[in-house]
Order: structure tokens, then sequence, then C-alpha cells
């Protein structure tokens, strides 16, 4: 039996330590003092894939070597959450699902570089309460850098098994750079504008902003090496669901603090380094900062 935990007790790394329990994992879920007292000893999912329920080990410190530690809190949170590992050499292989491309570097300098294996998530998922999830895309998709392949074998499997679409990638800055530019155009403008993306695309005017930002994304992304597209990433935000709202939207509304630095900073940066002009994003982003 594998041994995982999850740092970030949120909708994502519910999602994942729920999907594991139930296929056997020994799952140990990560909290912070104030969430501890009273969570349940299970994580609860609902899911177009299917619902389930499965044990797990809620734990402040981990104190226990595990398979893998699943790194999945809000990119504003990460650094007080990695208190919760005081032992980095606990962990056999860490895989930060986080937004962004940063924390992969610094991931790598607390674990050393060969055990981070960066991965990525899209999906529309929710913690609703301590220890229930509400996943409410159609579709989960989960792709790796292909360093994890082995370790991550049965992680994976029993992802594809619960009906996630699971991938390895050889090309880690792609990997990480093809789901930004995506999430930015989508993060930025439904939180600037407080709509679904599907009333985005029903605008000219919104649905102009929208492309002009996945269009600024794919730029950065291709002077720093990543392989993107621009009109492949235009075609996949159009055909994205109507009623999807980004977590950074939920985030704003709910008072909690953007994941501005994480989703946007790495396009203001690059812009800036490479001389690529990123108007779009930087005014929306000024605009989500301000409130």
């Amino acid at each position: 039996m594998e041994t995982h935990a999850i740092l970030g007790a949120g909708g994502v790394g519910g999602f994942v330590g729920a999907v594991l329990a139930f296929g056997g994992a020994r799952v140990i879920v990560l909290l912070r003092p104030e969430s501890f007292p009273g969570y349940p000893h299970s994580l609860t999912l609902e899911s177009p894939l299917g619902n389930l329920s499965a044990p797990v080990v809620p734990a402040l410190t981990l104190a226990e070597p595990v398979d893998v530690l699943w790194v999945t809190p809000k990119a504003t949170q990460l650094g007080a959450s990695l208190g919760a590992v005081p032992d980095p050499g606990l962990v056999r292989m860490v895989v930060p699902l986080l937004n962004g491309v940063d924390h992969v570097a610094l991931l790598r300098s607390r674990f050393t570089p060969e055990r981070v294996v960066p991965g990525t998530i899209a999906c529309e998922v929710e913690r609703v309460a301590p220890g229930r999830i509400v996943h409410r895309s159609p579709f989960a998709r989960l792709a790796f850098a292909a360093a994890g392949e082995t370790g991550l074998r049965w992680a994976a499997g029993e992802l594809t098994r619960f009906g996630c679409d699971c991938r390895f990638e050889p090309d880690e800055l792609t990997l990480l750079w093809r789901k930004l530019v995506m999430l930015a155009p989508m993060a930025l403008n439904t939180t600037a504008a407080g709509l679904t993306v599907g009333e985005l695309w029903a605008s000219r005017e919104l649905a102009g902003q929208f492309e002009a930002v996945a269009r600024e994304a794919c730029a950065v992304a291709r002077a720093l090496g990543a392989k993107v597209d621009a009109e492949e990433t235009v075609r996949l935000l159009r055909g994205m669901p109507a009623g999807l709202r980004s977590s950074m939207q939920k985030d704003v509304a709910a008072g909690r603090p953007p994941e501005l630095d994480a989703i946007a900073g790495p396009i203001l940066r690059g812009g800036r380094d490479h001389g690529i002009p990123v108007p779009v994003t930087d005014r929306l982003a000024a605009a989500i900062a301000r409130g």
C-alpha cells in the first residue's frame, strides 16, 4: 500500500486525496492548526465522474515517510504551508499542482530538484466543507513531467480509473505554460468582469479582451522556450463550458487574496524581460489588485 500526503486540503488536494484513498492508499491530510479540530477522518467527493468517500488521516505535521507529497495550497499560502513538512527527507517525491510556474524553483530548493515532479490539473473543483469536495466540471485533466512516470504509475492508474485524463509530458516548461496560457485569460477576465466564461465570449468587447490575454501569454511563453500555439489556445478557450467561473473569481468574491502574482506575474515579468508588450494582462491585473 502506498502512502500519500496532501499539503493543502482544498478542492484540488481533496479531489486527489479522495480518489487515491478510495483506491487503497494511506492518505495523510496536512492541516493548518485552526482547521485540525473536528476535521473528519474521511474525504467525500461528489463528481460527474462518480461519488465516493474514503478514510484519511488528518495531521498537523508530516511525521512518517510518504511515497508522494501532493502540494496543492493556493500559491499565496505555499510558504506558510511548507512548515507542515519539517523534515523534507521523509518525502520520496513531491508533486505540485499549483497555478503558475515559479513554485517549482522554490520547492526544488527545499526538497532537491530530482524529487520534485511538476504537474498540472484542469478542472472546476471546490471544498464546500471540511472533508467535502464538489467537482463540477465534466472533466479532470492531469499532466505530469515524464521524470515522475515510474513513481506515479499507481496514482496515475487510480486517477485514470476514476475517469481522469492523465498523461506524462517530456517538456516540463511546456507542461507548465500550456496550463498558464489557458488559466490566465480565464482567471483575469472572469475576475475583472465578474462574469462566467460564456458571458465573456458573448460580448464582443470582452471576447476581444479574453483573446488578447491568451495571445500575450502565448507570446511570452514562446519567448521562454515553451511550445504553445496561440490559435489552438484561443480555440480551446472558446470551447470551455459556458458556466465556468475561475478559482480567482471565487477567491475575490469570498474576500480571499487572489493568486495574481502566480498567474499574471510570470506573463508580466516575462514580457518585461523579453520586450514583449502585454498591455491587456497588465491592465486587468492592476484592476483586480485595486479591488
